[in-house]
C-alpha cells in the first residue's frame, strides 16, 4: 500500500551555513510529486534527510504518521521507503541479477550469519526473490541481460539496474534522485512509462528530484519547488514553470527582466 509522507519544518545546518531552511510538504499517497530547484536548491540534501543519510537540525519527517529522523536505513527499509541515487553504486564486476538481487536483503529473513549459512529459511526466501528479480528483468526486456557483468551495460542500464534493485525491496514509497540524468531522449520516455506503471501497478508514492523539466511536466501530479533551501511554491508542474519567482530562481533576476 502507498505510503505518505510529510515534512514539517525541516532544518539543515552544517557549521554556520544553512542548506535547508524550514522546508514543509506533503505527499499524499499514490502521487508522483517532483522535488525540484535549480543547481545548489538544497533538493538532494532534502532526500537525503528523507532517507536518513543526513540528520536535520531540526524538524519533523515522517511516514504514515511515523516519525524517522534517526531512523537507521534498516527502520526506513522495514516502513517501505527506497531510494536511487544520482550516480549508481554497483558492483560492477557482479552481474545485472546479481546487483537486483542486493535489493532483496532488506527483507530476507534472518541476516547476514543467515545469509552466508545459507540457512533453509533464508535460502529459500532468497530463491524467490531471485525468481521475483528475474521476472522482473524479463517483464523489462532485459532478461538477456541478467547473467551479464554490469560493467558490460550502458549508463542508461546502470540507471535501471539500480532502479529495479529499489524495486525488489517492495516499496511504498520510492524517491528517485536525478533518474533521467545522461539518459537519451527514448530511455526518458522509458523511464517516464516505468515510473507510471510503479505508481498504478505496485501501488507506490514516488518522489523524484530532476532538472529534466520534460519529465516533471509530463510525469508529476504536483511539484515543490526550492530556492536556497527554502521552499519557493509548490503546484502544478505548469504553475511552477509560469511562476516569475521560479523564472527568476532558475534564469536571474535580470534575464527574468530582461525576458518580460
Amino acid at each position: 500500500m502507498a505510503a505518505g509522507l510529510s515534512l514539517k519544518d525541516v532544518t539543515l545546518q552544517f557549521g554556520g551555513v544553512k542548506v535547508l531552511n524550514g522546508v514543509s510538504f506533503d505527499v499524499e499517497p499514490g502521487v508522483i510529486v517532483g522535488l525540484v530547484g535549480p543547481n545548489g536548491a538544497g533538493k538532494t540534501s532534502l532526500f537525503n534527510c528523507i532517507s536518513g543519510h543526513y540528520h536535520p537540525t531540526s524538524g519533523s519527517v515522517t511516514i504514515d504518521g511515523t516519525e524517522v529522523v534517526g531512523s537507521p536505513p534498516s527502520r526506513l527499509a522495514r516502513l517501505g521507503l527506497s531510494r536511487t541515487f544520482q550516480h549508481p553504486a554497483l558492483r560492477l564486476e557482479a552481474t545485472v541479477l546479481d546487483n537486483v538481487m542486493l535489493g532483496a536483503h532488506t527483507r530476507l529473513p534472518g541476516g547476514p550469519v543467515s545469509w552466508a549459512l545459507g540457512l533453509p529459511g533464508t535460502a529459500r526466501a532468497e530463491r524467490e526473490a531471485r525468481a521475483e528479480a528475474l521476472a522482473m528483468l524479463e517483464d523489462a526486456g532485459l532478461g538477456w541481460a541478467a547473467h551479464v557483468p554490469a560493467d558490460e551495460l550502458s549508463h542508461g542500464l546502470h540507471k535501471g539496474i539500480e532502479l529495479w534493485r529499489a524495486l525488489l525491496s517492495r516499496p511504498s514509497l520510492l524517491l528517485l534522485d536525478e533518474p533521467a540524468a545522461g539518459l537519451s531522449h527514448g530511455e526518458v520516455e522509458a523511464l517516464i512509462t516505468s515510473v507510471r506503471r510503479i505508481r498504478d501497478e505496485r501501488d507506490t508514492t514516488v518522489v523524484i528530484v530532476e532538472h529534466h523539466m520534460g519529465l516533471i511536466s509530463a510525469l508529476t501530479d504536483r511539484v515543490v519547488v526550492l530556492d536556497h533551501g527554502s521552499k519557493l511554491m509548490e503546484g502544478t508542474a505548469a504553475q511552477a514553470q509560469a511562476d516569475p519567482r521560479v523564472i527568476e530562481a532558475y534564469i536571474g533576476k535580470d534575464a527574468a527582466d530582461d525576458a518580460a
